[in-house]
């Protein structure tokens, strides 16, 4: 599918870069049910999205772009089959995808994507590769950028979605919905894939845009599908929670030169305060519905609550901050929830404490907000020449534009053009 714009390219050609993807992901999820074949699909879809780009750029945008990307796809598919028979002298059997001679019914159109999902994190494929193939196929990345957000070479990577592919034709894997008593086994990989569909449209992995709303709303509407499916899972409920805290937020996020404001710099006003009445009605849930074992997205989600309900940054409850995150770490001890709850140290118990919590986490070289978390502790503590270093070596990992741009002004601040605030986030 077509990746972000380059930079340097103007307004209209970016947002009609973005507006084919978008596109894409759903005509994909279409073809994938009418080809049976995951590889086939995308590389129709693939044709369709440069046709579109070539079209839409000289004659306009079509009013059902949707649908014009479908029946590009579709007969781009026809194509390939006919292709592929002809080599294998199997011309008189092949099976080409219907031409639709009435529009899809809306329950239809509305599962494709959850389809997609449930075949992209089947059990019998890894945990790194149903990762790795959703962030391809649910979120429209390319190869390239899915191996830097992994931080794998691009032909290891190539490789394993190659491979992916291949398992899910040979294996001949559903792509269904499955069954109600399938569901519980296969729950743990969806709610973490609709989780990555949702990060990588809240905070993009690389790229000129920072935020991808569509990719949000889709992650949130497949999340309220999941509710419907299994409607006591405190998991959904948490992940629900989460996606609708976290994107009450959404109008306050970005300056209107894209500069990302820091959540202590935020207009609170701007707040969705409907999303986080919803999403602190569902932590309750989620949290009466796991009694024994907390679950990590409700308690991530019970954070999230935290940050929401607070009318100011300095009113922030950083002591209960703290203790979701000490239980968080019992259900989820990973060296990204250690550095998030460094961070609230740093809030709670100075910058001091707070850079003696991130030193202590390992693993994360070669995460850049680690480093600019370092960062910002050490300007705090005007330790400038250290400071400029933890700026240098985020700067110099993987981020899209945005956080790059806020990083080099952060840096020029450590110089004294103007004081750092609180640590990263938005």
């Amino acid at each position: 599918m077509a990746g972000s714009a380059a930079r340097g390219d103007d307004p209209a050609r970016a947002a009609l870069v973005r507006l084919v993807r978008d596109e894409g992901r759903r005509v994909l999820a279409t073809l994938v049910r009418l080809t049976g074949d995951l590889q086939l699909a995308e590389d129709a879809v693939q044709d369709a999205t440069v046709r579109a780009l070539e079209t839409w750029s000289r004659d306009g945008v079509p009013e059902e772009p949707r649908a014009w990307l479908t029946l590009t796809a579709r007969r781009r598919a026809i194509d390939l089959i006919r292709r592929e028979a002809a080599r294998d002298g199997k011309e008189a059997g092949i099976v080409v995808p219907p031409e639709p001679s009435t529009p899809e019914p809306p329950e239809v159109l509305r599962d494709d994507l959850l389809r997609l999902v449930f075949t992209c994190c089947h059990p019998s494929l890894a945990v790194e590769t149903q990762v790795a193939l959703a962030l391809r196929t649910l979120c429209g990345l390319s190869t390239a950028e899915v191996a830097r957000a992994l931080l794998l070479p691009e032909a290891t990577m190539n490789k394993r979605l190659t491979r992916a592919k291949q398992k899910i034709a040979r294996a001949a894997i559903p792509y269904r919905v499955p069954e109600d008593h399938e569901l519980p086994d296969r729950l743990r990989g969806v709610v973490a894939t609709v989780y990555l569909l949702f990060n990588e449209g809240y905070a993009a992995t690389a790229g000129d845009d920072p935020l991808r709303p569509a990719l949000v709303d889709e992650a949130v509407r497949l999340t309220r599908l999941l509710r419907e499916l299994m409607p006591g899972e405190p998991s959904v409920l948490g992940l629900l929670a989460l996606e609708l805290l976290q994107d009450s937020r959404r109008d306050a996020r970005y300056a209107r030169d894209g500069r990302p404001v820091l959540l202590a710099d935020q207009d609170r006003g701007l707040w969705r305060h409907d999303l986080v009445e919803e999403g602190v009605v569902l932590v309750g849930e989620g949290l009466r519905r796991s009694p024994g074992r907390p679950d990590p997205y409700v308690v991530q989600a019970a954070i999230a609550a935290c940050h929401a309900l607070a009318p100011s940054y300095p009113d922030t409850d950083w002591s209960a901050v703290l203790s979701w995150y000490d239980v968080l770490l019992t259900v989820q001890d990973t060296a990204v929830v250690r550095l998030n709850r460094a961070v609230a140290v740093g809030e709670q118990q100075g910058p001091g404490a707070g850079l003696a919590e991130v030193d202590a986490v390992t693993g994360l070289e070669e995460y850049a907000l680690w480093h600019a978390a370092r960062a910002e502790l050490l300007a705090r503590l005007a330790r400038t020449d250290e400071a400029r270093a933890a700026y240098a070596a985020a700067l110099a990992l993987p981020q899209n534009a945005a956080q790059h741009a806020h990083l080099r002004q952060r840096l020029r601040a450590v110089d004294g053009i103007n004081p750092p605030g609180p640590a990263p986030g938005s």
